[in-house]
């Protein structure tokens, strides 16, 4: 068939056509081609009779559509993005509409809607982009994603997913193994986010010590305390809710000026729990806290959690990148001693979101906690080995491929070049930090020098240059990181976060998990800022 003809069979063969038919038809009447969607619907797409060409000829509009995103992610002077407000989005702009027809639109206008959809969005790949923990384009996860979406099947049975099933036993193992674990130890899957990970960690902790939860409810068990940093991510709070322990019930751990947990604050913090009638089961170290980039000292957490026979979890959600560094892993010396570990490859590994894993050491207590035994999917009588049915472990029944992206990369850069991404993005931090100190129009929020790839500071202005420090200063201090955000937003040529934190006015903060950002980029991004805050 000529490529540049349109297929008979859109025509209908029963000689009546409805409106879209006729348009189509059309088409193929004028000569025009089918790169000319005007006229086309989607119901002339594959799995339609002789739909091959168009298909074909779509995709590739939808490619060229991507690989200008790709293109243009690694390009110094596009922007991050090009930002409306709700208001301005959710009315529509220059025919990108929010609002669902009644009727199909055509394929012209969902690649139109295709590239909007882009056009407004944000360009996380872009080497500039320091906004959130997980940043970057990586080329081979992209296929990873595409060939997954192409698969379309579900986690949950070795019979619609043997490749991936297996897959996600061949990663768990290395990833176990490069945590410190043993060869007869370890289980896991893989997420829907570190929260999700985190939450499965508390879940299963509970189950090991009141197995009878599962069947009979919280009712019957004691007022349960769980631990974490006061720097730990919301997420330990959020699970202690959601699973019915109630988040008063998260004792938040003090910190070091650092933001490391103290490991005698923790003690403290067990001990004062017992003396009120609660009954400590759970504690939660972080490796690589959000806003500091901490790491908890995982031993001294260890040795007390096997004092008082308490489950330790390590979320390394953000720093679990850091085993893959031979440069870097000791920050992490302690984590084979944890009973279950949260590792987000999405983050520091550059894999497309999203990627999370949870590992629990104890071999079959996911399954033992989990699972029902749905009869519809879990039978025992398969013609293979059922042990491979790796759904009922997980709460979720539709359970999204995450392992294919993260294979085909490992594959791609093997662990050395995990290992050596890492350090790029560490090294990137150590210059940021080297350059704060030496400017006087910058100051650090704290002096040691960054353990992870964070590094917060603050911006100081002319006007508050000469002032003393103070409630006065600090309240003026505070407004000027949301002032630069916004002009940053609108001008869209760099993109970094902000908070406050405890007694500390509004900072910056800079994390790098981007292998595609260079020193330049952090020079611009500090020439930037003084631009866009000289005046405040």
């Amino acid at each position: 068939m000529d490529f540049l003809q349109l297929p008979e069979s859109i025509i209908n063969k029963s000689g009546g056509m409805d409106k879209q038919q006729e348009n189509s038809a059309a088409v193929r009447d004028r000569g025009q081609t089918p790169a000319d969607f005007s006229s086309i619907y989607s119901k002339d797409l594959l799995p339609a009779s002789g739909g091959e060409e168009i298909t074909r000829r779509f995709l590739q509009e939808l490619l060229n559509i991507l690989l200008s995103q790709i293109s243009k992610s690694s390009q110094r002077s596009s922007k991050i993005l090009d930002f409306h407000h709700p208001h301005q989005l959710k009315e529509g702009l220059e025919g990108f509409s929010l609002d669902l027809p009644d009727q199909p639109e055509t394929l012209e206008q969902l690649l139109v809607d295709c590239r909007d959809t882009l056009k407004y969005g944000v360009s996380t790949g872009h080497p500039r982009f320091f906004n959130q923990l997980s940043s970057g384009l990586d080329v081979i996860g992209i296929a990873g994603e595409w060939l997954t979406s192409t698969a379309n099947t579900n986690m949950f049975t070795y019979e619609v997913s043997p490749v991936f099933i297996l897959m996600e036993e061949f990663l768990l193992r290395k990833m176990q193994s490069i945590v410190g674990w043993s060869d007869d130890e370890g289980d896991g899957f893989f997420c829907p986010g570190g929260t999700i990970s985190n939450l499965y960690s508390i879940l299963v902790a509970r189950y090991h010590f009141y197995p009878e939860v599962k069947t009979r409810g919280m009712g019957l068990l004691p007022q349960l305390a769980l631990f974490t940093s006061e720097h730990s991510h919301y997420s330990v709070k959020k699970s202690a809710a959601v699973l019915g322990m109630g988040s008063d019930n998260v004792v938040m751990v003090k910190c070091d000026e650092r933001g490391k947990m103290i490991p005698a604050e923790l003690e403290a913090c067990i001990v004062a729990a017992e003396e009120k009638g609660l009954v400590p089961f759970y504690v939660n170290a972080t490796a690589g806290t959000t806003v500091y980039g901490a790491f908890d000292p995982l031993n001294a957490i260890a040795d007390i959690c096997h004092k008082h026979t308490l489950w330790m979890h390590v979320d390394a959600a953000w720093g679990g990148g850091l085993l893959m560094s031979d440069r870097h892993r000791m920050k992490l010396q302690g984590i084979e001693r944890a009973w279950s570990v949260t590792w987000n490859p999405h983050k520091m590994m550059g894999v497309p979101l999203q990627c999370s894993v949870i590992l629990v050491k104890k071999r079959g207590l996911l399954q033992e906690c989990n699972e029902l035994g749905a009869d519809y999917l879990f039978q025992k009588d398969k013609p293979y080995d059922v042990s491979y049915d790796t759904g009922d472990k997980s709460i979720q029944c539709g359970r999204h491929v995450d392992v294919f992206k993260l294979w085909l990369m490992w594959k791609a850069k093997g662990s050395e070049g995990f290992g050596s991404q890492v350090n790029k993005c560490l090294e990137n931090a150590e210059y940021l930090y080297d350059q704060l100190q030496r400017r006087t129009d910058f100051e650090l929020v704290f002096k040691s020098n960054p353990e992870h790839s964070n590094v917060c500071f603050w911006y100081i202005p002319p006007s508050l240059r000469g002032q003393q420090p103070g409630p006065d200063r600090d309240t003026r201090l505070h407004q000027v990181a949301p002032r630069i955000k916004s002009r940053m937003m609108e001008k869209g040529s760099v993109l970094i976060g902000y908070q406050p934190l405890g007694a500390k006015v509004n900072f910056f903060r800079c994390v790098f998990s981007n292998p595609a950002t260079q020193q330049e980029d952090i020079d611009f991004l500090l020439d930037e800022i003084t631009r866009l805050g000289d005046d405040l």
